[in-house]
């Protein structure tokens, strides 16, 4: 159970003894005459020297300078000034020095501490004096964690006085302490976390006690809320506090997390879905609004405070940071740092997070592609390291063979950066250089398939349509047609916007993918029908077409001179198939073939430069083709690809 807040109630004397007089004046009521009036502020005191006396040596002094200056029976004046805590703290002391009743708590002790030794209360004058009460109430007070919290905030009144008497450094460890503990080995945890149904609902039966609710289990942020009411200087002495007595660095990123998203106004206008309820006051009960300066200096520092260690901070988190410390012009060395460490973790990056608006004064883009670049650069810098000695990486035609586990950072920020470019491709200020730098940051084997790629120059294209088309042609470049799926190839052939010769390879290379899906078919065939040599021989004759027959010699001719078979990488062999199956399935492909040439016919321009270059890459429109041929492209339909549903998909 979490012990109650500390509290003790000193002197024998009713309180009424001091009473509150208009205007701006206290009088203590006995039977005797007061004779001295001690001013504190716009407050007077009218007491008794003998009492004062007694009791504090600051006092004793004063008095007697004050009562050689005056006759004999009169009333002397004593100015009390810089006394910690002011007339409340003095009226405390007073009430000591009479023996009245006055409860000592965390909020208070604090600052009677100080007055106390500012007014020498000190064993000298009296056994028992102030200095020695409240010492020793103060050290029960850092005993528990919420009067801890309370006697830390109440030293800012009185900071100076509570460096000298070491009572902010005492408050500091006592806290750093319990939240480097484990808070389920002591009894010191907030009050907040258990229910008050729990604790009024409590039976005892035979001795044992059995509580109606269990209290809820403490995780290692139960102590972030608190420590964020701070002030930024005792905030850092907390921290590192924490982190000399082994706090680990995923907790202290917590803190200063919970810290960050309390008081920078920037992290919860951009919708941080963490910062749910963390501004609200803490112990303290309210939060204070800084201004921009305060929030700047105060970002820098929680950057400067954040553990080094990669992966301790969310990138999502370093993100916010950036584009807050933007937003507020935060130091160059600041922005560098968060750069750089969200580079390094660029993989858990959100595709929003990386939108960082460009705030400077001479921004032609929307976006901080600058930003984003440096970022990407760095990922791939330390990301790409490892994988450069590495030749089973490195070579595209191993992909497959490399673990995916080391891959997939890489293939994930390949899909972050295309998905920035189609992202910021619609900005008309964006220089095709700049796209052009960030697109190529990528190395080839991180994309697997290039359709992301194909969306972002499309959209890009279609954003800058002034491009030359020695441009377009060098935008393209960028972009590997062989690994552009089937729906992005459809869409890439019937693009407007792509230069002749990107639609020509894209065909070319959709041709070459079909020979070898058709090879690859045959010898699997025949290596399922060995045992019966006719069937060896002629089944690829058995479809009674005469193109199909050059088509599947001059893909058996490919198969051998490219090296494109499966079983040459160590792959498996697909599972044998009926020769029934492979005939319907060699039919399916040549009404594909056949659409294809339709489509190629509808792009000649002009017909007799567009056949001579296709007719060079075996692609040809005219010549011989057999009856069965010209039925199929007679009755042929326009591709499926054309529709606007796949349009649409690519960005058109």
């Amino acid at each position: 159970m979490a012990v109650a807040a500390a509290a003790k109630v000193i002197g024998s004397k009713p309180s009424e003894c001091f009473q509150f007089q208009d205007p701006d004046t206290w009088i203590c009521n006995t039977e005797l005459e007061s004779d001295v009036v001690v001013e504190v502020g716009e407050i007077s005191f009218h007491l008794h020297k003998s009492q004062l006396i007694s009791r504090s040596g600051t006092l004793q002094k004063l008095i007697n300078e004050s009562t050689g200056d005056e006759d004999d029976g009169k009333q002397c004046t004593v100015q009390l000034d810089g006394i910690p805590g002011g007339p409340e703290a003095f009226r405390l002391a007073a009430m000591f020095c009479y023996d009245v009743k006055m409860e000592l708590n965390a909020g208070n002790v604090v600052q009677l501490r100080c007055a106390a030794e500012h007014l020498a209360m000190t064993e000298e004058y009296g056994e028992g004096n102030l200095v020695e009460q409240a010492e020793a109430f103060l050290s029960q007070v850092l005993g528990t964690w919420n009067d801890a919290v309370r006697a830390l905030h109440a030293c800012d009144a009185v900071i100076p006085d509570a460096e000298d008497l070491l009572i902010v450094p005492r408050c500091i460890d006592s806290l750093a302490s319990k939240a480097c503990a484990d808070p389920t080995l002591f009894g010191w945890p907030m009050l907040e976390y258990y229910t008050a149904k729990s604790l009024e609902e409590t039976a005892v039966w035979d001795g044992v006690s059995a509580a109606a609710g269990k209290p809820r289990s403490l995780g290692a942020d139960w102590w972030y809320k608190q420590a964020a009411s701070f002030r930024l200087p005792v905030y850092k002495r907390l921290i590192a506090a924490v982190q000399s007595k082994g706090m680990s660095p995923e907790n202290v990123a917590g803190s200063l997390m919970h810290y960050a998203r309390r008081h920078l106004s920037g992290l919860k206008r951009h919708g941080d879905r963490h910062s749910d309820g963390s501004s609200r006051g803490g112990a303290s009960g309210t939060t204070t609004v800084l201004s921009d300066g305060d929030q700047r200096t105060l970002l820098e520092e929680v950057v400067a405070m954040l553990p080094a260690e990669k992966g301790v901070t969310p990138a999502r988190f370093l993100l916010g940071l950036l584009r807050t410390a933007t937003v507020l012009h935060a130091s160059a060395a600041c922005r560098d740092a968060l750069e750089r460490r969200a580079g390094n973790q660029l993989e858990e990056a959100a595709l929003e997070d990386l939108l960082i608006p460009n705030t400077g004064y001479s921004a032609e883009t929307l976006y901080d592609v600058d930003s984003a670049q440096r970022m990407v650069e760095q990922f791939m810098m330390t990301s790409t390291s490892a994988f450069a000695a590495s030749p089973e990486i490195t070579d595209e035609g191993h992909l497959l063979d490399a673990p995916s586990a080391e891959l997939m950072p890489v293939s994930t920020v390949a899909k972050l950066v295309d998905g920035y470019l189609a992202e910021v491709g619609t900005d008309t200020n964006l220089k095709l250089s700049k796209f052009q730098t960030i697109a190529a940051l990528v190395p080839d084997y991180a994309r697997a398939i290039e359709d992301g790629l194909y969306r972002a120059i499309d959209i890009y294209l279609k954003a800058h349509p002034w491009l030359t088309d020695s441009e377009r042609e060098q935008l393209c470049r960028l972009m590997n047609c062989q690994k552009l799926s089937l729906e992005a190839c459809t869409h890439a052939a019937q693009n407007e916007r792509l230069p002749l010769r990107v639609v020509v390879q894209v065909l070319f290379f959709e041709q070459l993918r079909l020979r070898t899906t058709v090879a690859g078919w045959f010898f699997v065939a025949d290596n399922a029908d060995q045992g019966s040599s006719s069937d060896n021989c002629v089944l690829p004759r058995r479809t009674g077409d005469d193109d199909l027959e050059d088509f599947a010699a001059g893909s058996e001719e490919t198969m051998n001179e490219d090296g494109l078979a499966s079983a040459r990488h160590g792959e498996l062999s697909p599972p044998a198939m009926s020769v029934e199956e492979v005939r319907q399935r060699v039919s399916e492909l040549d009404e594909v073939r056949s659409s294809m040439r339709q489509e190629i016919r509808k792009l000649e321009k002009p017909k007799s430069a567009l056949c001579r270059v296709l007719a060079k890459l075996g692609l040809g429109l005219g010549g011989r083709s057999s009856s069965r041929e010209r039925r199929q492209q007679q009755q042929t339909m326009p591709l499926p690809g054309a529709s606007d549903k796949r349009r649409r998909s690519f960005g058109c």
